[in-house]
């Protein structure tokens, strides 16, 4: 068997990158950015018709699997490559699978658009193509979901525990961490949710992290 990853860490990559570095699997990262046109070759095209990165091909004794969308990559490699032991990342019980399934779908549609605005607005666009009023409009629509996710993780810790799918850092919080890392540049609002910026720095302070950042900007 053998697994290739399709992306750089600057980009939504970062979760199958993230997760895989997490699970210690052995996979070849296939250095590609979202600009310049690699994503629009015949051959990345016959891998995902979409154009877009990230990309999991996973060549197996049954036959190849392809998977697309960055957090369908992330669990799928965490259901399949992973123990499901209650010790590595992977969900251990259909608790935990329904926990990483909810919270990564709503990620998706509650906080990735608005927080994406925010990091580009905020830091990550040239200061002169910056639309302040953008991210400001985006930072008050992120309210509501932080507040849930503020109210779920006060609920994990009154719980004895600091993480937000089970009783351990699990993909689960790989997949939201990915997301809600974008808002760090608003530090105001950050502020204002105590509990999901100590979850936060928690969680992109692992080592797993910062080597999965390496691989590709």
């Amino acid at each position: 068997m053998s697994i290739r990853i399709y992306g750089i860490a600057a980009s939504r990559a970062i979760r199958p990158l993230w997760t895989a570095t997490e699970l210690g699997l052995d996979f070849e990262h296939v250095n590609m950015p979202y600009v310049g046109g690699a994503t629009r070759t015949p051959e990345f095209l016959a891998i995902n018709p979409n154009g877009h990165i990230p990309a999991v091909v996973d060549v197996r004794p049954e036959g190849e699997v392809v998977v697309w969308e960055s957090m369908a990559c992330a669990l799928y490699l965490a259901r399949v490559y992973g123990r499901a032991d209650g010790v590595d990342i992977s969900p251990a019980n259909a608790q935990e699978e329904g926990q990483a399934l909810r919270w990564s779908f709503w990620t998706m549609t509650e906080i990735e658009r608005d927080a994406l605005t925010v990091l580009m607005h905020r830091m990550a666009m040239p200061a002169e193509q910056r639309k302040p009023e953008l991210a400001d409009a985006a930072e008050g629509r992120l309210k509501a979901p932080l507040r849930v996710l503020e109210q779920a993780l006060q609920r994990q810790h009154a719980q004895g525990q600091a993480h937000l799918g089970a009783d351990r850092f699990t993909v689960t919080d790989v997949c939201v961490a990915s997301v809600v890392n974008w808002v760090r540049p608003a530090e105001s609002l950050m502020h204002a949710y105590p509990a999901v910026s100590e979850w936060l720095h928690q969680c992109v302070n692992r080592a797993a992290h910062h080597s999965a950042r390496k691989l590709g900007r």
